[in-house]
């Protein structure tokens, strides 16, 4: 079975075949940089970043471009109600994205570019679309004329008389469904959030920096658009618009995730129903958060709660344990060129269903348990190598330096770690000491007394070891 997408465009699982033969090209849309990003926000990247590794694995040259909206609307608000330069909030927004993405495993992409530094491109895209009919400018805005374009409404399905663009009105519009292509300078906005073109002084619109900056770094036709599934309408309907009108097939794929909701509603900055990664560590590690976000189907809600969170916790740190008692008992093991199981791969190739991909490594966890019970050294060999194997494409091997080197952890919760670490190893010591003296009672009270409080002794080959109770 050969991979297989869900193509939002034309409403069905497709094959995927690339372009170019053994190449993909990918364009993520990426945040808008006016507010901190919350797990919503990550979960989308967190989501193509298993398609990438995936496609890597695959055999495939990915070319993965993932941008930054440093200019809009929002950003000019909020950084005016902070008393904050737009661009230096953009800044430092755009870092604490970053180090997110970093923290939960997520792989750089190829190309990071932000809307700020390809204007030009955007401004010539624009000349060509009113050269072509398609656009049109008023007062100082250049608008999409969308009933220039028969194609428009393809992507959501909706009728195009029922649209609304989300958009203020303008005097200038000749229909209320046409879009913004670049935005004039309005009165009290920063002169360094304008730029000279020939329809006058202002910045570029929302969907036209999508579509500029993916033709310039893949090209006029390339394989996969990502985003979450609110980018539907209107903003990845105007870019496949405004894009095809200006002659290019653009992406031939097109991927959405779900969302992550609070209460039943959608995480928002707007709403602000929002969850960040520091709010939600003292449940989880940033490894085990990626769990509980990437594991499920990317075209499925996530409805966070807490209790969910928990189970994801226990479920990873379950498999983690086993990782380190197989290892403990066999050593490392060899996983770059490991061969997977063929269910596991199957699940993958079926729409990346990561689902039933880690079922399967729950079942050779299973596997994996039971020899560790006996005295079979290989079949303990051999499901570390493949538990590990289907992990590290997941970006979950426990293994992996981003999670060991402790990168993927807070400071506090690290030194807390630390600190738990140190007493428990102490009454452990103690507790071997009682043993060797053949005081028993001792060690077996000491033993009780660190049960009470929740951490669970296993004496093995290697010396004790400890894990907190489930």
């Amino acid at each position: 079975m050969s991979l297989r997408l869900y193509d939002s465009l034309s409403r069905s699982v497709r094959d995927f075949n690339p372009v170019t033969e053994g190449r993909v090209g990918m364009y993520l849309c990426g945040m808008t940089v006016d507010a901190a990003p919350h797990i919503g926000h990550l979960r989308g990247g967190l989501n193509f970043d298993v398609l990438l590794r995936w496609l890597r694995h695959s055999g495939y040259e990915v070319t993965y471009v993932r941008n930054v909206t440093d200019i809009d609307d929002k950003i000019l608000r909020r950084s005016a109600e902070a008393g904050e330069d737009w661009w230096a909030r953009a800044s430092r927004i755009e870092g604490i994205l970053r180090e997110n993405y970093a923290l939960l495993g997520c792989l750089p992409p190829t190309i990071e570019p932000r809307a700020t530094g390809h204007v030009p491109e955007m401004i010539a895209m624009i000349g060509r679309l009113i050269a072509a009919g398609h656009a049109y400018a008023a007062d100082g805005d250049v608008y999409f004329d969308v009933a220039s374009w028969p194609a428009y409404g393809e992507l959501s399905g909706q009728q195009v008389e029922a649209m609304q663009q989300g958009e203020s009105a303008a005097t200038g519009k000749r229909s209320a469904v046409d879009f913004t292509l670049w935005k004039g300078t309005k009165e009290g906005e920063p002169p360094t959030a304008s730029w000279d073109t020939p329809w006058g002084p202002g910045r570029p619109g929302w969907h036209l920096e999508c579509s500029a900056m993916a033709g310039k770094y893949l090209g006029a036709a390339f394989d996969i658009h990502g985003g979450g599934i609110d980018l539907v309408f209107p903003h990845h309907e105007n870019e496949i618009a405004q894009s095809r009108a200006d002659g290019q097939q653009f992406a031939r794929f097109w991927l959405h995730n779900a969302w992550v909701t609070l209460a039943g509603e959608k995480m928002s900055k707007s709403l602000g129903n929002v969850l960040s990664i520091e709010s939600v560590s003292r449940i989880a590690r940033p490894v085990e958060l990626r769990y509980y976000l990437a594991t499920p189907h990317y075209r499925s809600t996530i409805a966070y709660s807490e209790d969910a969170l928990r189970e994801a916790v226990t479920a990873y740190r379950r498999i983690e344990d086993f990782v380190v008692r197989a290892t403990e008992r066999v050593g490392e093991v060899e996983i770059d060129k490991a061969e997977l199981p063929a269910e596991f791969v199957e699940a993958m190739d079926d729409d990346l269903g990561v689902p039933r991909a880690v079922a399967v490594i729950h079942e050779t966890l299973r596997v994996g348990n039971t020899a560790l019970q006996g005295t079979d050294d290989d079949a303990v060999r051999t499901a570390l190598r493949d538990v590990r194997a289907m992990l590290d494409i997941l970006g979950l091997d426990p293994h992996d330096p981003r999670w060991t080197a402790g990168g993927g952890s807070d400071r506090q919760a690290d030194r807390l770690r630390q600190v738990v670490d140190a007493l428990v190893a102490g009454v452990l010591t103690a507790r071997q000491d009682a043993r060797k003296r053949k005081d028993f009672a001792t060690a077996d009270a000491l033993r009780d007394q660190l049960k009470t409080a929740g951490v669970v002794v296993e004496d093995s080959p290697s010396g004790p070891r400890w894990t907190l109770e489930s």
